[in-house]
């Protein structure tokens, strides 16, 4: 029986958690946080560090108990029950299943800017149109590739914020150093919350690691350090370029919110930087884009597959390219919402579905070791019920704190995922089908 070698160290899984996340997604929504948090951007980010790391642990927590692929679905259907790992999945499937539309939406926004004449549609429809004939046709990035594009980003990071420090050392008005991005008399809590919803949105992947399980060694110790350093290291990424650039840009107003840093970059770095700020930005969209429509049409194949969908238009390959092109085309239909919606309430809207799976994943560690172990020294006191009820009311509080569309929206998801649980469990009398990862791998 062919089994996936044990290749992969801790500085490879991280890498590949970091990538993941794309970590030039601080610039492509900065606009919209500075809008929403009145100019706090990097307390946003601070903020949503400090809930993130809490749910990182409990991501932790679960991988070294159960180190098999599956994520929340997995967690949350071995430690409490297998009707609320389906709606764990669910909400997971949300995230799946609209992420590349938010990718290809902040992409078509930025582009929409460098080329007002070109109307926004036209190149939401071209990264729709690109990505998924090389998802049909099956070509995948080669690992050299993906790290060029990883380089190309962080060379555009690295030179955005040198240049606005350079911006603000020539200006005696703005000091290099100061407190007042995290705290200032104006501040607004709820702001703060509010715009820390929307900045989850650039933690998203950082438990994505887990599907390496099979292929990292001593998987046990490795995935939860891996997540650990993952979600530290992008959110102090986010922390610092946010940070620098709000220096720069202190003020909230833009002539177009949904591409922002756009307008920063030519104020910073004239007319060359943009295009070469730009050239980064789109690259890091359309590779995230790309790997965000194969990985839910995956995710969809394996719903299928299992009998979690209906089988006979999820679960199928085509018989040429060996691709589920249903499930490509159907990521791609769903990607036109972003013709009608904005990158505020579609990254909103995605959020809703992270932080539902992030509460139960917590509430996993719970039942797990706290409940179901029966582990109650003073330390597990800690690990197993205070660090992760800290996680559940963060991850409840950011939820709340949304978009009201977005909480609309996301609730009738929900909705919808239980009218579906009681059709494939008649009535909730039976258990769901479970999802075999490991296929899928």
């Amino acid at each position: 029986m062919a089994r996936l070698q044990r290749t992969l160290s801790l500085g490879s899984v991280v890498l590949f958690g970091i990538a993941y996340m794309t970590p030039i997604i601080v610039l492509g929504t900065f606009g919209i946080l500075a809008q929403s948090t009145a100019g706090m951007v990097p307390a946003a980010y601070l903020a949503a560090l400090v809930a993130m790391f809490f749910t990182a642990m409990s991501y932790g927590r679960m991988a070294s108990a159960f180190p098999v692929a599956g994520s929340a679905y997995s967690y949350v259907r071995k430690a409490i029950s297998p009707k609320l790992g389906f709606i764990a999945g669910w909400a997971v499937l949300l995230d799946y299943l609209f992420l590349p539309m938010a990718i290809w939406l902040i992409g078509a926004a930025y582009l929409n800017s460098a080329f007002p004449a070109v109307p926004q549609w036209i190149w939401v429809l071209a990264f729709i149109g690109i990505t998924s004939a090389i998802n049909i046709v099956g070509l995948k990035l080669a690992n050299g590739i993906n790290a060029l594009l990883m380089l190309v980003q962080f060379l555009v990071l690295i030179a955005f914020v040198a240049l606005c420090i350079h911006y603000i050392g020539g200006d005696a008005s703005k000091p290099l150093w100061t407190i007042t991005p995290f705290f200032n008399g104006q501040m607004q809590m709820p702001l703060i919350m509010s715009g820390a919803a929307i900045a989850c949105y650039s933690f998203l992947g950082f438990d994505a690691v887990s599907t390496l399980t099979e292929e990292t060694r001593d998987p046990r110790r490795t995935i939860p350090r891996a997540i650990m350093l993952i979600t530290l290291i992008g959110g102090l990424i986010f922390v610092a370029v946010s940070y620098f650039v709000q220096i720069a840009h202190p003020s909230f107003e833009f002539a177009n919110v949904d591409s922002a840093a756009y307008e920063i970059a030519r104020n910073i770095g004239g007319d060359l930087f943009v295009s070469i700020f730009l050239i980064g930005l789109i690259v890091g969209q359309f590779a995230s884009g790309l790997s965000a429509q194969a990985s839910g049409s995956r995710l969809l194949f394996a719903m299928g597959r299992d009998g979690v969908l209906p089988k006979s238009f999820f679960g199928t390959l085509h018989a040429r390219f060996g691709t589920p092109v249903n499930s490509i085309l159907l990521c791609a239909v769903v990607a036109l919402l972003a013709l009608k919606l904005d990158v505020t309430t579609s990254t909103s809207f995605i959020n809703f579905g992270a932080f539902l799976a992030f509460s139960l994943v917590n509430l996993s560690v719970i039942f797990h070791y706290w409940i179901g172990a029966k582990q109650r020294g003073v330390r597990e006191l800690i690990l197993f019920l205070v660090f992760p009820t800290i996680g559940l009311v963060a991850d409840l509080w950011l939820m709340v704190s949304l978009d009201h569309l977005a909480i609309y929206l996301g609730l009738v998801w929900l909705a919808i995922g239980l009218v579906y649980l009681g059709v494939l469990t008649r009535g909730f009398s039976q258990q769901p089908p479970e999802m075999d990862f490991q296929e899928a791998a």
